[in-house]
């Protein structure tokens, strides 16, 4: 099947020796364990890895282990989960505990199919958990790998198939260091090589990189979005579950009939897009007044 060479050893090296002094100091690239792998992993996703590295700081304080996140009520994962934001992921990441006491002993499984079998694990997911908890040659390709990949090999990630991505990720795995190598090319995207204006001198990888010398090497500045973020249905739907963290677990909170620029169809659809997701609880006789509470059970 044709598709991009993998990386050649020499800029593997290279970027390899560059992650060594420079690498980020985040507190969950100190640990081997699995499930607190998996964690990290989970929290990180459309997160940045400084904030989810706080998070996960206190959050394996609550549950030091699969088994004690399982058992935990969802209303008290959800607090935990403060500050992240994309709230669906702590329920999913509950709902996953469950299924590896369930299916698998407690223990976090290794096949890449297992792993994507449980809820809110992805492709990405799988394979940064089985590189960096298992030491398996696979490639995880989020934002920034591809990133970095699609810039070194064609000059730009835009111009690969997801599917020729992967296996340029895959098969350019140092076998031997897989766990670091994944670190290292997030570091790279991370800090060095952009969206916008990347630091291509300062690049581990420049000297066999195809970016810079393209048409593309200058970036235009992309328009963020068209809507403020006040305005959107997730700032919305973030400030309901904040507002109900605040209350003691079990208590019903009466919601407001405005939030922030929405009105009160806007609160009430989105308290029952919440419901539907399972982030919250309403309480179907309140009448007018529109109660909710976090899930219980």
């Amino acid at each position: 099947m044709s598709g991009p060479k993998p990386l050649s050893q020499a800029p593997r090296d290279a970027i390899l020796t560059w992650y060594a002094d420079a690498a980020r100091t985040l507190p969950f690239r100190a640990t081997t364990d699995p499930y607190a792998i998996l964690v990290s992993e989970m929290m990180a996703q459309q997160t940045q890895a400084a904030r989810a590295g706080e998070a996960w700081t206190r959050f394996m304080a609550d549950f030091p282990m699969v088994e004690v996140l399982a058992a935990a009520a969802p209303a008290d994962v959800l607090r935990a989960w403060r500050g992240l934001g994309y709230n669906r992921r702590a329920l999913d990441l509950w709902r996953t505990a469950g299924l590896i006491v369930e299916r698998f002993g407690g223990t976090v499984p290794r096949d890449l199919v297992a792993l994507e079998s449980l809820p809110g694990v992805g492709p990405y997911t799988a394979r940064a958990v089985a590189a960096l908890a298992f030491g398996l040659p696979v490639g995880a390709v989020d934002t920034n790998v591809r990133r970095v990949l699609g810039r070194i090999v064609a000059g730009d990630a835009g111009t690969l198939a997801p599917a020729a991505l992967q296996r340029l990720a895959d098969e350019s795995v140092p076998p031997d260091r897989p766990g670091e190598w994944t670190h290292a090319l997030m570091d790279v995207g991370a800090t060095l090589c952009h969206p916008q204006r990347p630091d291509c001198g300062l690049c581990p990888a420049r000297p066999w990189c195809r970016f810079p010398g393209t048409s593309k090497g200058h970036i235009r500045a992309t328009r963020e979005g068209q809507a403020p973020f006040r305005s959107t249905s997730r700032w919305l739907r973030g400030r309901i579950v904040e507002r109900l963290r605040e209350a003691p677990n079990g208590n019903w909170v009466v919601l407001e009939r405005s939030i922030g620029e929405h009105d009160g169809a806007a609160v009430a659809a989105a308290a029952r897009s919440l419901a539907n997701d399972g982030l919250l609880e309403l309480d179907g006789a309140s009448g007018i007044d529109l109660r909710a509470r976090l899930p219980i059970a």
